[in-house]
């Protein structure tokens, strides 16, 4: 049959008409499933080719003082980045970008780095740029391909370095803060808290960042900032308030000495912090929109440490201030009371074996009872006490009052003090028979393998001034339901607290008393084997009735009558108001206090075996 017979060009018709109707099937399924069933996803895609995200920083939320005062506010503030394809194109706009403002090279490395992490979103450039920055960029807006200005919360703090390590700063995230996971639900470049308040209390600050869109074309060249799709708006942080007195936080500040490294702390009986003091300090504020490589480094070599927050990250000898503790241990124990002596007088110093143990005042108190001994600060009595209690107890006792474990306040990274659990600690830092039971002498004055923080000490005194009964510190709300109890009855505590009242009205602390209120306190002074004597004071007032507990410390003060005038200057600011913010001129003329120092030497008349 001819190839071209009719019958054959029907079958072939047929079969390419067929083909053709299935052709068209297909490609009317493809088109409804793209134009219809898909249509969304494929108009994402397209979205997200057109549209790049640019997040919107959360205002983090407003810090106040117990009534309100700012201590830590967001503003309104500008961030300027720029949007590039290529690394190399975004370095050629940085060379141009850098004329208009100064970059450093590790300013602009970091830029990059910031481009490499998140290359599909615009590299910030400038965290807080100024009024005068931003109208200068404007105006060269078309040399600068790329460039995005926005709207940006700016954290500012109104007193500075007055706060600094209570309230601490804030910082970008990064990439290890993302691979340790330090800030769950953080995104990489959104400010969270470094330290402080900021830090401990990240998560309620914090807020939730937007988004908004911005138009690039084909090559993801910048093609238009607004109107390219709907934002979503930020999710502001929750404010907070904290028991901090701002008044006398920002007094403690002013009557500080320059130069002076130490720290103060006042809480009220209940746990209320209402003033975390710590010198030398930095500026929070230099921390908005990043530090330079320059200014980082400078801050962490400088000697005087201004990171360093010396209230609960430095371990001091606690000193005479310990000598309530071995009292209060002696008392529980019913081993004394107020008007107990000490088998020996004190005649300068303490014999025991072929080690000499010196007494601050070198001709000696004579004989003294507890309350003499505390307001006198007469280490040859405490010496006797730590013998008659004994090491074991004295250890025992100490973990119980808590010398053993941190204050817990709510403040991050705060250290644990240095006080032995059992003997078998001596065992270990020194052998098995490389120590002997004189290590009970150092202990009974506070001085030996026994450091502890400011917190940690002004949280013992709270206990003392408050019923024997400690709650844990706190700034917003306790870390813990804990209270410390040191066991003592209504008329122990009563003897104590007369005694300590006996330090400020004619012992250690006579100089820096206050006609207008009753302080009871204990100086101390705290050996240091890198160069001069600590000084310590913790007092609290009315002594009848407390209302504040204040702790300082003052590095390299030497005696602790430097610094009692300090902590009875800021208790008279809390309790008496601002009538008392003059700088009056306070002549310490009360002894002076100063850690004992051990001697080998020749056995004297009063020696104890």
């Amino acid at each position: 049959m001819n190839e071209f017979h009719a019958e054959l060009l029907r079958g072939r018709s047929e079969r390419a008409r067929w083909i053709l109707i299935i052709a068209f099937l297909v490609l009317v399924s493809a088109f409804f499933r793209v134009q219809v069933l898909e249509h969304e996803r494929f108009r994402l895609r397209a979205e997200s080719n057109r549209l790049r995200p640019v997040p919107m920083t959360a205002a983090r939320g407003t810090i106040t003082d117990r009534n309100g005062r700012i201590i830590a506010e967001t503003v309104p503030g500008h961030a300027v980045a720029l949007l590039a394809s290529r690394e190399d194109s975004l370095r050629s706009v940085l060379v141009r970008f850098s004329r208009l403002v100064p970059l450093d090279s590790g300013d602009v490395e970091d830029v990059i780095a910031r481009f490499r992490d998140a290359h599909y979103q615009p590299a910030q450039v400038l965290a807080d740029a100024s009024t005068a920055e931003v109208a200068r960029l404007e105006e060269h807006r078309a040399d600068l391909p790329g460039l995005v200005i926005q709207p940006e919360p700016k954290r500012t703090y109104p007193n500075g370095p007055a706060v600094a390590h209570m309230v601490g700063y804030v910082g970008e995230v990064n990439q290890a803060d993302l691979d340790e996971d330090r800030f769950p639900g953080a995104r990489l470049g959104v400010l969270v808290g470094r330290a402080g308040l900021e830090q401990e209390y990240d998560d309620t600050l914090r807020g939730t960042p937007g988004l908004r869109f911005i138009e690039v074309d084909a090559r993801g060249r910048l093609v238009r900032e607004e109107g390219a799709a709907p934002p979503l708006p930020p999710v502001p942080g929750n404010p907070l308030r904290t028991t901090i007195d701002l008044p006398l936080q920002i007094f403690i500040d002013s009557i500080w000495p320059a130069g002076v490294r130490g720290a103060m702390i006042a809480v009220t009986p209940a746990g209320e912090v209402r003033a975390f003091y710590s010198a030398p300090a930095y500026d929070p504020n230099q921390f908005i929109g990043g530090l330079s490589s320059k200014e980082w480094n400078a801050l962490n070599e400088d000697p005087a440490l201004p990171l360093l927050n010396r209230a609960i990250q430095v371990r001091y000898p606690p000193a005479s201030p310990f000598k309530l503790a071995m009292a209060a241990m002696a008392l529980r124990r019913g081993l004394i009371d107020l008007r107990s002596r000490m088998p020996e007088p004190c005649r300068g110093g303490l014999q025991y074996g072929n080690r000499y143990f010196k007494c601050w005042k070198k001709e000696g108190h004579g004989y003294l009872d507890l309350e003499g001994a505390i307001a006198q600060s007469c280490d040859v009595y405490f010496y006797q006490l730590g013998l008659k209690l004994g090491l074991s107890a004295i250890l025992q006792d100490g973990v119980l009052l808590g010398f053993h474990d941190r204050s817990g306040i709510d403040i991050p990274n705060e250290v644990s003090p240095i006080f032995p659990s059992s003997t078998a600690y001596y065992d270990r830092l020194y052998g098995r028979r490389n120590w002997s039971s004189a290590v009970v002498l150092n202990l009974s004055i506070g001085q030996g393998e026994n450091t502890q923080t400011l917190a940690n000490m002004v949280r013992f005194y709270q206990a003392l001034a408050s019923g024997g009964k400690a709650a844990t510190p706190f700034m917003v709300r306790p870390a813990t339901t804990e209270v410390r109890d040191l066991g003592l009855s209504p008329d122990q505590l009563d003897a104590i607290r007369r005694a300590l009242i006996a330090v400020v009205e004619r012992g250690t602390a006579a100089a820096s008393r206050s006609a207008d209120i009753s302080v009871a306190g204990k100086t101390g002074t705290a050996q240091n084997p890198h160069g001069k004597d600590h000084g310590w004071f913790i007092g609290f007032a009315p002594a009848d009735k407390p209302e504040i507990i204040v702790g300082g410390i003052m590095e390299f003060a030497q005696h602790g009558t430097v610094v009692a005038p300090y902590v009875v200057r800021a208790i008279r600011r809390y309790l008496l108001g601002a009538a008392d913010t003059a700088k009056t001129r306070i002549e310490i003329i009360a002894p002076e206090d100063s850690a004992p120092r051990v001697l080998d030497v020749p056995q004297p008349p009063d020696s104890i075996q």
